[in-house]
Order: structure tokens, then C-alpha cells, then sequence
């Protein structure tokens, strides 16, 4: 998705949906200071989805999809699950890849971008549930670790199996009764943050959805630490509420149950030393450039 592909000729323009007419006009395709804040403001990259009323994990893809520093060249790769009811709707190049195996097809595709367009940042951003991440596919994302192959990992992380039935997964809390689980879950959630960190992983963090500029800040940060070092991986805690009893308000303050800090998903981070040598930089060239247009605004207003 280009800024040049989605131009629509002078002629063609009124005959156009008038959705497309105002992604063109609105979205934030080119704009290097995008963010969760041009939600509502700017036309977003996810207008409609079809997930259940007050899902977290529709907060978690708008805020996602609006702290994409790069949209115009970011290819998503997804899988099988809640998720791929949603990609759809996005106005971002994805593919959709067999269910556990999106690392694998991520490592292909960022190796292939890479070579097809060597002068030219394309990123890649793996989006899967926690079912296609630690269960089904946790060899191809331990491998695609292993090799530092340079794409981003998210985990949308619900502790079940949300979209068929309630099984339990990896990342379900010990003891957790679920519909398809009624004697509780016999051992403890998988550390995969710490496997991340010990896996090679150069940026990892562990925390829900319910802090918008919390979000922002550490996609942008594990997109351009994949970009130039290696592996990052984000764990976001998007229950099913539907399937851990709670009614469709509610879903923001389990998040925000969930992350105190002796709970599971107290903010935890990681970052590797050339990763914090990296965030060092861009927080310096962002202050640069910041200063630069506060000058430029007061001669202006002088």
C-alpha cells in the first residue's frame, strides 16, 4: 500500500466510494509522527471489524495499526483465530498464512522484501493469537528468533482459545476453568517473554492494551529495533471476554486488573544493549527535530 497506489485519477474521483475518496484524503499514510491520537481525527487504517462488542482486541488493532510508523510499506502477517476475522477490513498489504506458521512465512517474506527492494524499508509485523504463537506454532517462532530473522512478533495473548470454544491454550493461568476446559488447567502460563529474551529477542514486552500511548511507544520501538538488529516481541493481553464470563463493558478493566504489579501482566520489559543504543539515538534525533519545528514555528510567528 503506497501513497502512489492508492492516488485515484482526477477523472475517476467522483465515481469513487466515497469510503475509499476519504481514505485517500485522510489517512495518515507518509505522516513519520502518526499515532494513537489521530484516531477519530484522521481516516483510520481499521474502520469497521467484526469482533464481538467491547473486544480488547479491537482496541489493541487500532491502536496497532495507528503506531505503525511505516503503513504505506509494512506487510502484516496473520493467522488462523480472532484476528483474521479482522485483517479484512485493514488498510494494510497482509497475508493470511495457515494457522501456527505465520514466523515461517514472515521470515520468507521480509528476506524476499529485502532483496526486491534493497534501497527501499520494508517492514514486517507477525500478529497472532496466543494459540498460533506459544501451541501450534512456537517452533517457527522459536526458530525465526534463533536465525534474528529482523520482523516483529505480536502476541494478542487471550489465556484460551477464544474463537472456538474455550480450550485451553499455553498461556492459560493455572487453574483456569474454561467451557472447554472444566477441570482447570494442570500447569503454569508459559514464560514465553523470558523464552523471547533468552531466544534472542532484542526488545520483549509483556503488559495489556488498556494504556494507548503505552502501545505506541513499544510498537515503534520493536518496529525499528527489528528494523536495524534483530527479533522483538510484544505479549498484549486481550482477553475473550465472551469466554472468561465478563459482559461486553468490561473487557478495559480486566486489562487494567491484570496489570497491577503483582499480577501477571505487570508492565515488564527487556531490551537488549544495542537496542537501548538504538532508542538512545532516535530519542536524541526526536528532540532535534522537535527543537528544529518549535524554531521554525516561533520565526513564523514572529
Amino acid at each position: 500500500m503506497s501513497l502512489e497506489r492508492i492516488k485515484i485519477a482526477p477523472e475517476m474521483f467522483d465515481i469513487m466510494p466515497p469510503e475509499y475518496q476519504d481514505l485517500v484524503q485522510k489517512a495518515t499514510y507518509g505522516n513519520e509522527s502518526r499515532g494513537w491520537k489521530d484516531i477519530g481525527t484522521s481516516k483510520e487504517l481499521i474502520e469497521e471489524h467484526s469482533l464481538c462488542a467491547g473486544c480488547p482486541e479491537s482496541m489493541a488493532f487500532r491502536y496497532i495499526l495507528a503506531s505503525l510508523p511505516n503503513p504505506e510499506d509494512t506487510v502484516m502477517v496473520g493467522s488462523t483465530g480472532c484476528t483474521s476475522l479482522v485483517f479484512p477490513h485493514v488498510g494494510i498489504h497482509n497475508i493470511h498464512s495457515l494457522f501456527g506458521n505465520q514466523n515461517a512465512i514472515a521470515s520468507g517474506l521480509k528476506r524476499a522484501l529485502t532483496v526486491r527492494f534493497p534501497g527501499r524499508v520494508k517492514d514486517v509485523v507477525v500478529l497472532a493469537g496466543d494459540g498460533a504463537t506459544v501451541d501450534i506454532g512456537l517452533d517457527m517462532t522459536l526458530q525465526a528468533w534463533f536465525r534474528q530473522e529482523k520482523f516483529t512478533t505480536i502476541c494478542f495473548d487471550n489465556e484460551l482459545y477464544a474463537n472456538t470454544g474455550g480450550q485451553e491454550s499455553g498461556l492459560m493461568q493455572k487453574g483456569f476453568v474454561a467451557k472447554m476446559a472444566p477441570i482447570g488447567k494442570h500447569f503454569e502460563k508459559v514464560r514465553l517473554p523470558e523464552i523471547a529474551r533468552e531466544s534472542g529477542c532484542h526488545y520483549v514486552v509483556n503488559c495489556t492494551v488498556s494504556k494507548p500511548n503505552l502501545i505506541e511507544k513499544v510498537v515503534k520501538n520493536a518496529i525499528y529495533i527489528a528494523r536495524e538488529i534483530g527479533p522483538t516481541y510484544l505479549q498484549l493481553y486481550t482477553p475473550c471476554i465472551l469466554e472468561i464470563g465478563k459482559n461486553s463493558m468490561e473487557g478495559l478493566q480486566e486489562m487494567r486488573d491484570a496489570e497491577k504489579p503483582t499480577e501477571r501482566f505487570a508492565y515488564r520489559e527487556y531490551i537488549s544493549e544495542p537496542a537501548k543504543e538504538l532508542i538512545a539515538e532516535m530519542t536524541a534525533k526526536e528532540k532535534e527535530r522537535k527543537a528544529a519545528l518549535k524554531k521554525q514555528l516561533a520565526g513564523q510567528n514572529a
